[in-house]
């Protein structure tokens, strides 16, 4: 498993974003559900990554 592809962060990606205006990207739940609450951004979790949901 990859680590969370956000700046900094160190947790393990459990979900990848595809976000219009920028890169699709695997990140943690916490930034997941930052950066889904903006308009257009799906979420799909990573196969795999179960243990990784908090």
């Amino acid at each position: 498993m990859e680590t969370c592809s956000e700046d900094g962060c160190e947790n393990r990606a459990a979900v990848r974003v595809y976000v219009p205006w920028a890169d699709d990207r695997d990140v943690c739940t916490a930034h997941a559900r930052a950066i889904v609450q903006s308009e257009g951004v799906v979420a799909e979790p990573l196969d795999d990554a179960a243990d990784n949901w908090r």
